[in-house]
């Protein structure tokens, strides 16, 4: 296994980190298997877990808690704050009170007195980010966590951020999290390299684009679509769909760049985010015992420059051939009053 410092923390964490999504009631409810899961890839070298609090309801949590009992020390352990966690208007955000609230419970499920890397799960227009920033900074100075991130910021607001806590004298995201495969380069435009510029570690997820890189779903019609993510988003998957014609196109080349490389189509998605200068750690987020050893084999996989040339010839840079499920949409764009002026200013104009 190999290992990278995280931004400019000092903190060694492995190329792959194992993402604890799949872990609870949404994926797999057994704990002690995925207590196996997770001893299993700490034995294989990963010492970096990610975690959410609204991962199954906090019981993703609370399963790494257990799980990390006598290798607590070990592990470089990451988790997130911002979806709502329960009824309220106030369960939820990126406000100061919301964050020390939270904070305590993700570190009682987690059975820690401190967290290393604590994530911004999403932006929040609602509330200032020097609010935000501000309780992050206390927090690391109250020693309950070691350092702080964002996940899925817009290269725009991370910059803000930045201008922000150097102006204010606070702390400063070290990291961030964005949607990063074969199938989605969008952020190799300009989130990537903003993050390079301003020395910031990334945490990439979702290699193997929801599924699709799987090599489960081919453009010949074997699909088996009344099962896993294809029969939660059927869309996504449907090739009767123009929009998926190019998905399916790119991964029956993609197939055929792991045949030569003597690669599975999984091992070379999450071999391919690895291989760019600004991405510290590749997350991957197994269900199953079967599935994070078949994601492993492919941890020594290093891809040349003509492995390199062949994928910018089958999905060119900053491309996005879909947009991830759960990556952030700019209010700018999803609330219709930020894109219409009142009725009364347009009769005054």
């Amino acid at each position: 296994m190999r290992y990278r410092v995280l931004g400019g923390t000092g903190i060694q964490v492995s190329v792959h980190c194992l993402g604890a999504m799949m872990f609870g009631a949404v994926g797999n409810p057994d704990h002690d298997e995925c207590a196996r899961i997770i001893h299993a890839a700490l034995d294989q070298g990963i010492n970096f877990v990610d975690t959410a609090d609204m991962y199954s309801a906090g019981e993703s949590e609370e399963i790494v808690g257990k799980a990390l009992k006598g290798r607590r020390d070990d592990v470089v352990l990451a988790t997130k704050v911002h979806f709502p966690m329960g009824e309220g208007p106030n369960r939820g955000g990126n406000s100061r009170r919301w964050i020390i609230k939270e904070v305590e419970e993700s570190l009682r499920r987690l059975r820690t007195d401190w967290i290393d890397l604590y994530q911004i799960h999403r932006p929040d227009h609602s509330t200032d980010v020097e609010e935000t920033l501000s309780a992050l900074t206390d927090l690391v100075r109250q020693g309950k966590i070691r350092a702080f991130g964002c996940s899925t910021f817009p290269a725009e607001e991370i910059v803000e951020a930045h201008h922000v806590a150097e102006r204010r004298g606070l702390g400063r995201f070290r990291s961030e999290q964005p949607p990063y495969s074969l199938l989605a380069r969008g952020i190799e435009a300009s989130v990537l390299p903003t993050c390079r510029r301003l020395g910031m570690g990334v945490l990439t997820w979702s290699p193997l684009a929801s599924g699709f890189l799987t090599g489960r779903y081919r453009n010949d019609g074997s699909a088996d679509l009344s099962s896993g993510r294809a029969a939660l988003t059927p869309a996504r998957f449907d090739p009767a769909l123009p929009e998926n014609a190019a998905k399916y196109e790119a991964v029956e080349r993609l197939i055929e760049l792991a045949a030569d490389l003597g690669c599975t189509l999984p091992e070379l998605a999450v071999a391919f985010p690895v291989a760019h200068p600004a991405v510290t750690s590749v997350i991957i987020g197994p269900r199953t015992m079967e599935q994070l050893q078949a994601t492993l084999k492919g941890a020594d996989l290093t891809l040349d420059d003509a492995a390199l040339d062949r994928i910018d010839e089958i999905v060119p840079p900053g491309t996005d051939l879909y947009r991830a499920d759960g990556a952030w949409r700019s209010p700018a764009l999803t609330d219709v009053s930020a894109r219409r002026r009142a009725v009364g200013d347009r009769a005054a104009g």
